[in-house]
Order: C-alpha cells, then structure tokens, then sequence
C-alpha cells in the first residue's frame, strides 16, 4: 500500500494526502508520512514569472540584505562575485562598500605565505565556515548547503499533465515557492503520532524528511527595510527567495529576451517562406 502512495506522490497528483486519511478509516497508520514534502508549497505571484517577467531590483536588494543579515552566518554563496551586485541596482562604489565588509584569502605572499584581505568586487563571497566538517559540526551534524543555485536545485515536482501546461507558460518558480514554504512553514504543529527527532524542527514543506535540522531562521521585524516595506516573516522569505532566484539564474531577463527575439524571427520567418513559395509555385499547374 504504501508503493502505491509513493506512486502517486511521484505522479504529482496530488492524492497522497487524502488517499493516507481514507487508509485511517480502515484502520491504517497514517501519522507515517507517505510522501514529502506533507504540504505541497502554493504557488505565489513573482516579478519574473512567465516568458516576459523581470526582477524587481527593489526585491532583490532587500533579498540580498537578508541573506546578509540572517542567512550568510551558515550559508554560503561560493558562485556568486561581489561586483555582480551591480546587475540588482548597487553602484560601483555600493559594491566596493559592500565587499570590504569581507574578507578573503589570499597569497601566496613574498614568504610563500596565505594572509587575509579585504575583498573587492572580483572576488566570491567567502564561506562562513573553514570547510564542510566545521561547517556540521556547527549545526548539529548537518553542513547548511551553498545557496547559489538553491532556487533552480529545489523545488516539489509537477506531475502530468501539468509540467506540459509549464512548457509553454515557462513555469520557473518552483524553487522560489519552495523556499518561501519552508522559511515561513515552521508554524505548524506536526501530525497526531508523528515523531520529529531531537534538535531538529518540523516542517510539513521540507523536501526530504520531517523535519530539519535547521531553527527558524526568520523573525518579525528581524531586519530592517529602509524603504518601508512591511518587516514581517512573509515579506522577508519572499524577498530572499527572490533573491535567491537571481543569484541561480542572473541572466534570466537576457534569456528571455533573446527567446523572444528568436520567436519574433521564427514567425517572420516562416510567413516569408510560405510568400516565397506562393510566388514560386503560383504559375504551375496542379
């Protein structure tokens, strides 16, 4: 019984949930998950969702001071170079102000020897830990993951049919739902008879389990907004989420562009085409 759950949850049509509850009247366990995550993350409304979607600079910068302020104490972003804060609407000199917040190894010097520096705007956001073992030895067994493509690397699946609607409507967002889910979904109380283990915390949107090892990271009024958008939990996971998007695909606007200009040419194309071949064909008898 239990494969045909899992099957279904893999199929992404959403009858897990309910099919575990009908299980409960006949007398089946259901405080066992049968799937993850419990909850499917909903879907929310983003700046850059859809073939002509942008970024919202503003979002953006406010994304990136969360991470600055909350999330960079465990979480790295090994990819992603100062100087790229630029494309989000920071200056130059911002940049410059920003890196020198950081600072980065570097060497060998005349001795042969490795020294620290201020970082500068080609240099890559530095890990918050020495390496991978202190980094889990910091949080409780488990390494925090590297946040650069976290937004394209998550996300809940989407069964048929509707990953074949998502071709053409060029659904991307499942990652920042995702993220949202599980930043503000450490509110609910697990199931009846479900054991969450010690030091960890439940989370019905986690991806891969009951629960994380990860405490809620985000708090009201946890960080402030300079250009008065609300201080609230909702608002901060949206704002890092979307920030985390852009750190996954950076160039996503000028993909998107460049798509456009290739169907726009495709079209015009293909209506020259068949002009040709009216004119070719015009005089010949069938």
């Amino acid at each position: 019984m239990n494969t045909i759950l899992k099957g279904l949850a893999v199929l992404g049509l959403g009858l897990a949930v309910p099919f575990a509850a009908a299980l409960a009247e006949e007398g089946h366990n259901a405080a066992e998950p049968t799937h993850f995550p419990i909850i499917n993350p909903p879907e929310l409304n983003w700046s850059f969702e859809g073939p002509f979607g942008t970024y919202d600079k503003g979002q953006l910068q406010r994304g990136f001071k969360v991470y600055k302020e909350v999330c960079s104490a465990c979480h790295s972003l090994d990819l992603v170079a100062f100087r790229t804060l630029e494309d989000i609407g920071y200056s130059p000199e911002q940049v410059k102000v920003i890196a020198a917040d950081y600072e980065v190894q570097d060497g060998p010097d005349a001795d042969g020897e490795m020294f620290d520096r201020a970082a500068v705007g080609s240099d890559y956001f530095p890990a918050p830990f020495a390496n991978e073992v202190a980094a889990a030895a910091s949080n409780n067994g488990a390494a925090p993951p590297d946040l650069s493509l976290m937004a394209k690397a998550r996300g809940v699946g989407r069964g048929f049919p509707t990953f074949v609607v998502d071709l053409f409507t060029q659904y991307a967002e499942g990652g920042p739902d995702y993220l949202h889910a599980l930043l503000t979904g450490y509110d609910k109380e697990p199931p009846a008879g479900m054991e969450v283990p010690e030091d960890t915390y439940f989370n019905p949107y986690f991806i891969s389990g009951v629960s994380l090892s990860m405490a809620p990271p985000l708090s009201d009024e946890q960080v402030t907004y300079d250009d008065g958008t609300p201080e609230t939990v909702d608002q901060y996971a949206r704002d890092v989420s979307a920030f985390m998007m852009w750190t996954a695909e950076p160039h996503m606007e000028e993909r998107k562009k460049t798509g456009f200009r290739v169907m726009l040419f495709l079209v015009v194309f293909a209506g020259m085409v068949y002009l040709v071949k009216k004119k070719v064909w015009a005089e010949v008898s069938h």
